[in-house]
């Protein structure tokens, strides 16, 4: 499948924070509000030109909803859908629920679905986020042509059945995580007023009237505020919870919000909790602390054309404790994996074990190796994760201990990601999130040859990929993706420096809300303010 940088970059990095101050009305009101902490700004609300960020999804997801959505325990959960199969990894079949519908009580159809993704295609949009290049009927740019009107791999079986047809073999758990999660399906009766260039300026998306999700959205502002009221006419059920806000605060701000009651619950990706509060955040009476699973991965990328050996890339790795840095930078909440998986992957083998802290090793490897420390690397980090740029400066003296110089260069985000891929810098960090149920797009995109950031590919690695897309066999997935993780940590052209349980936090106040890194929103109408 060919890979979208840009997708890649929005949907899976989770270390793109951007700050702001409170913006949303203060503190709680008797009669249901509820405010959600988060550090992430917004970037729109359209969902014809919004990127695939978490609180973009998030946000339109409260409007409308997805085809599926991951609940707490990583299952596939119905949301506009109830059922995604396929039988030969080329045809998905997509049931729209029967009991369905709009705000104004016209039935959800499979017309509303291929209509909203022959709109996402439209090349006058111009939207390449969502990589719907990979069904029939798409160019390759991911745009059908001008003025088109139906998709041939997008067909209307019946009123609640749709096809989706992919050009090649794709894995069931791909189809539902990259399309089914982010499609936010549009309603035809009232978009078609639009004409294609109107779909991305039209006013009504600011406050749409139509939806199909629990909360109508009222109001926003990027880099303060998201404000709902619920949607009584909800056809899951009227949310319990009347007017609901997303708050856009400063990470800093999130201790003192929890602590007045300014912020009821905050989302283990949505919000950046720094590790220094918290321990206070635990001792707060008046909330409950949740860690997430373990799924942001500290990831160190190598530049293998600066590094060709794999024996001092080898050694980089022996070099270093990075059960230290769990326990005295996470304070226990992570973990040490080899590779891209995490324990919380269906498809994790917990059979590899990753390499030991061994100075001595790395000595032989690098002796092996000929290393003669006259060469210093370029270790780029990024500035706005002050975990990290702490936990690099152990990197560096550890490395500096078996006699390889490393020199620390801290860069904002955006300014990192022009390096990525470049012969710039010779190791990389950044905090990225490979989908549990679905790692395939970003590994595939990160090991796919010079283009990539690790400048590496390999053959046994490409046909492991692919074979994940030929089944929907967990345990045959499983054993293709610890092919995949065992030539990583052979050849460490990446290695994971630890994977983050992050934590949430919720007001005792709430009953029916809990913080959890998937399904956060798939059951907010049953969200309440205890008694």
């Amino acid at each position: 499948m060919k890979k979208a940088a840009r997708y890649m970059l929005s949907l899976v990095l989770t270390a793109a924070l951007v700050f702001a101050m409170v913006g949303c009305a203060s503190g709680n009101k008797e009669g249901g509000t509820v405010n959600i902490g988060v550090t992430d700004s917004l970037g729109g609300v359209n969902p014809f030109t919004i990127d695939q960020t978490e609180i973009n999804k998030y946000a339109l997801d409260l409007i409308f909803l997805p085809l599926m959505e991951l609940d707490q325990d990583l299952n596939f959960q119905g949301m506009l859908a109830d059922s995604v199969t396929t039988e030969d990894n080329i045809n998905f079949l997509v049931h729209i629920d029967d009991k369905a519908t709009w705000s104004d009580g016209k039935p959800v159809t499979a017309e509303d679905v291929a209509y909203t993704v022959l709109r996402l295609a439209s090349p006058v949009v111009n939207n390449t986020t969502l990589m719907l290049y990979a069904f029939e009927g798409v160019g390759d740019d991911g745009f059908v042509e001008k003025g088109a009107t139906g998709i041939d791999g997008i067909q209307v079986i019946d009123d609640k059945t749709v096809q989706f047809t992919s050009k090649y073999p794709m894995a069931l758990t791909t189809f539902q995580n990259t399309y089914a999660r982010y499609l936010h399906i549009m309603p035809k009766h009232v978009i078609e007023q639009f004409s294609e260039e109107e779909l991305t300026t039209a006013d009504w998306f600011n406050h749409p009237d139509v939806i199909s999700g629990p909360y109508f959205l009222k109001d926003y502002d990027n880099d303060h505020y998201i404000s709902y009221e619920a949607n009584v006419d909800y056809w899951k059920g009227a949310p319990k919870i009347e007017k609901l806000n997303f708050k856009i605060v400063d990470a800093s701000q999130i201790y003192s919000g929890l602590q007045s009651g300014e912020i009821d619950i905050t989302h283990h990706t949505m919000t950046a909790i720094p590790q220094e509060d918290y321990e206070s955040i635990e001792a707060l009476e008046n909330v409950e602390v949740v860690y997430g699973l373990p799924i942001t991965n500290q990831s160190a990328f190598i530049q293998t054309k600066n590094i060709p050996d794999a024996r001092v890339r080898q050694a980089l790795l022996y070099a270093i404790d990075r059960q230290q840095l769990v326990d005295q930078l996470l304070k226990g909440h992570g973990e040490v994996v080899d590779g891209f998986l995490s324990s919380a992957s269906p498809f994790y083998d917990d059979s590899i074990t990753p390499f030991s802290y061994d100075p001595e090793k790395a000595k032989e490897l690098l002796a092996e190796a000929g290393w003669d420390g006259s060469k210093t690397l370029k270790f780029f980090v990024n500035s706005g994760d002050s975990t990290f740029v702490n936990g690099a400066q152990v990197l560096v003296a550890q490395w500096a201990q078996v006699g390889i110089n490393v020199e620390v260069q801290t860069v904002d985000l955006a300014t990192l990601m022009t390096k990525a891929g470049t012969d710039e810098y010779d190791i990389m960090a950044v905090q990225y999130t490979y989908a549990p149920v679905d790692p395939y797009p970003d590994v595939s995109w990160l090991l796919s040859g010079e283009d990539s950031w690790t400048g590496y590919s390999s053959d046994e690695i490409n046909a492991a990929l692919e074979g994940t897309q030929q089944t929907s066999d967990v345990e045959e997935i499983k054993e293709l993706y610890s092919v995949v993780d065992k030539k990583v940590q052979e050849d460490v052209p990446m290695f994971s420096v630890y994977i983050i349980s992050a934590q949430g936090a919720v007001s005792k106040r709430l009953s029916g809300a809990k913080p959890s890194v998937y399904g956060f929103f798939n059951n907010v109408q049953n969200w309440e303010i205890a008694q």
